[in-house]
């Protein structure tokens, strides 16, 4: 494959997210040296013309810019920092993308590492799942410092439709959270609102029909409804995934003395849903779970 653009970029985490968002930047010309704990996956991303490394040191050498993709803080700063870590051979200067969704107190900490590497952090978690991911339709919410942007923005521009550039580093992933906050409560209201209507001795159906007319309706939440009538839970957000980001949610607002009461309620019985067995399935299963 004939390269067009000049910035190589180390993708660490090729999971359901990081592997369309690692395609888009192959697809569009960029150098991209992948990384994965599970090598199976990185196949497609080969056959597009991406280079595999075997250690996250080894995808970061010669890197521009480096982009974590995974699931926890944990597994970030080990990607980054560990024996065979990104950070072992990212040059100083270099821009570290950092786009999972790991919580306040874990981007402070990756980000207080990254300072002391010399290195460039910024904090720029998406909004949005596989199709989106994929397409190259995510929200990018972006946070750091002015000098990484124009490199950034490159990436960005890539994977997202649009990026939001909210301050400094962190703030994006303070934005992520009340996002994801809003997307937990929003699920559990259709989940809520099919429950009440089935008790009733409503057409459930019928209920969602009026909704995707009704101002008061979102297509986002008239989808799911429709999901969850039809019993089709295939993942777009895994419930495992949904549950770590309110948790976190729930923790950011317990640090500043706030109270996010709609999102404490739901845990009880989302957590019961992922004791379940519904973890990998779409966050929409907790339906399936749900008391009448």
């Amino acid at each position: 494959m004939k390269r067009t653009n000049d910035l190589t970029i180390a993708f660490l985490g090729a999971g359901r997210m990081g592997a369309p968002m690692a395609s888009r930047l192959i697809s569009d010309g960029f150098n991209v040296q992948v990384w994965n704990r599970t090598v199976e996956r990185l196949s497609g991303l080969v056959q597009l013309g991406g280079i595999v490394a075997s250690t996250p040191a080894e995808a970061a050498h010669g890197a521009d810019v480096v982009i974590t993709m995974l699931p926890d803080g944990p597994t970030v700063e080990t990607v980054i920092d560990g024996d065979d870590g990104a950070l072992k051979t990212l040059a100083r200067g270099a821009v570290w993308l950092q786009m999972s969704t790991i919580g306040i107190e874990w981007t402070e900490r990756l980000a207080a590492k990254a300072d002391e590497a010399q290195v460039l952090f910024v904090d720029a978690p998406v909004s949005g799942s596989v199709a989106p991911a994929t397409s190259g339709e995510l929200l990018i919410l972006a946070s750091g410092p002015a000098e990484a942007k124009s490199v950034a923005t490159r990436a960005f521009d890539s994977m997202g439709r649009h990026t939001f550039w909210m301050g400094p580093a962190g703030a994006g992933s303070k934005a992520k959270l009340v996002l994801n906050n809003w997307l937990v409560d929003l699920v559990e209201m259709v989940v809520e609102t099919l429950k009440f209507s089935e008790a009733l001795g409503l057409d459930p159906q019928l209920i969602v029909d009026v909704l995707a007319e009704a101002p008061i309706g979102s297509p986002y939440a008239v989808a799911k409804a429709r999901s969850m009538l039809e019993g089709d839970f295939s993942t777009n957000f895994a419930l495992k995934y949904a549950i770590k980001d309110a948790l976190l949610a729930l923790e950011a607002a317990k640090n500043v003395d706030g109270d996010l009461a709609l999102t404490a309620s739901l845990i009880p019985s989302w957590q019961r849903a992922l004791g379940n067995g519904a973890g990998d399935l779409d966050l929409s299963a907790v339906y399936h779970f749900a008391s009448a």
